[in-house]
């Protein structure tokens, strides 16, 4: 097995229904801009109310990528 260099980088994902949907937003939108990404974790789930109700969710996490040989 190879041994490989990784590069973690902060990002915040958002949605307006669902914690897994702000996950899978930032994911996507990282995966297209970075190469190699291999792994996430959750840091924070915090959200924006308006007029008592959840208006939107934000997730912050820490994306790992494999940097290029």
């Amino acid at each position: 097995m190879k041994n490989h260099v990784y590069k973690k980088v902060e990002i915040v994902g958002t949605a307006d229904s669902s914690v897994d949907e702000a996950i899978r937003n930032g994911l996507e939108r990282a995966c297209k801009t970075l190469k190699h990404v291999d792994w996430f974790e959750v840091g924070e789930i915090r959200g924006n109310v308006q007029g008592g109700e959840i208006a939107q969710i934000q997730v912050v996490m820490k994306v790992g990528f494999r940097l290029d040989d």
